[in-house]
């Protein structure tokens, strides 16, 4: 007999399964109106957990590239903090030249809004390469490097947010992940499963084989999501709504 997914299968893996669901309906299928119709419902609902997915990634991708430019924030202000214990008078002054720019902004910028970072990112990078500054900035050894690494995590930061905001215009009004895996798998499981089940009685010759296919590649989704399940593990990025 077919198997249903199993409903706590990752969006990514109900996804997949989904996907070659549908390329063997479109390969091999039956010659059925019934299961023509539901295999294009399939598909255009999996096309919005696609979407959803692709948002949800470049999502991810974004944080990790904000906090990758808050560590250089960081390391820019405790840089220039153990500069101002230095031995050396000139380079305690030279340090508090910068550190007084610095200071107009604060590592509480790494608290603020994405867009407010960025204005205040921005701003400071354009002080600090002020031409005045850039004599101070070449004596402080690593200071150079570290305003260089900001400015390219910065850089980076924006190209990842544009990454996510198209993602989001594309995806439009589609519901959160959760709801739209639901919705695919209620169509697996409640109306091609359910329905394959009855025509293999009825109909053997015509629907064997192709449920064949449908059980292989439901079982293989399956025996992933429990060998997954026998150990403990942190939610995945992909089951956030």
């Amino acid at each position: 007999m077919i198997e249903k997914i199993i409903q706590w299968s990752r969006t990514t893996e109900v996804n997949d399964a989904a996907i070659r669901l549908y390329t063997a309906f479109d390969n091999s299928g039956p010659d059925d109106p019934y299961l023509a119709s539901t295999f294009t419902t399939l598909n255009a609902e999996n096309l919005k957990l696609t979407q959803v997915i692709r948002r949800t990634k470049a999502e991810s991708e974004l944080e990790a590239k904000d906090e990758l430019r808050d560590d250089k924030v960081r390391a820019l202000y405790y840089l220039l903090k153990g500069f101002l214990h230095h031995p050396t008078p000139e380079i305690r002054l030279t340090a508090q030249a910068l550190m007084d720019i610095f200071n107009k902004y604060g590592l509480a910028i790494t608290g603020e809004s994405y867009a407010t970072e960025s204005s205040l990112i921005f701003s400071l990078l354009l002080d600090l390469a002020a031409p005045e500054y850039q004599e101070a900035i070449a004596a402080l050894s690593g200071c150079a490097e570290l305003i260089t690494q900001l400015n390219n995590a910065q850089g980076d930061f924006e190209e990842a947010r544009l990454a996510y905001e198209t993602e989001k215009a594309k995806e439009g009004m589609v519901e959160n992940a959760s709801t739209v895996k639901k919705q695919v798998v209620s169509i697996i499981n409640d109306k091609i499963v359910v329905y394959l089940r009855a025509m293999i009685q009825v109909n053997p010759d015509s629907y064997t084989a192709f449920a064949a296919i449908c059980t292989q590649i439901i079982a293989d989704n399956n025996e992933q999501v429990k060998k997954r399940r026998q150990k403990p593990e942190a939610p995945q990025p992909e089951e956030v709504s």
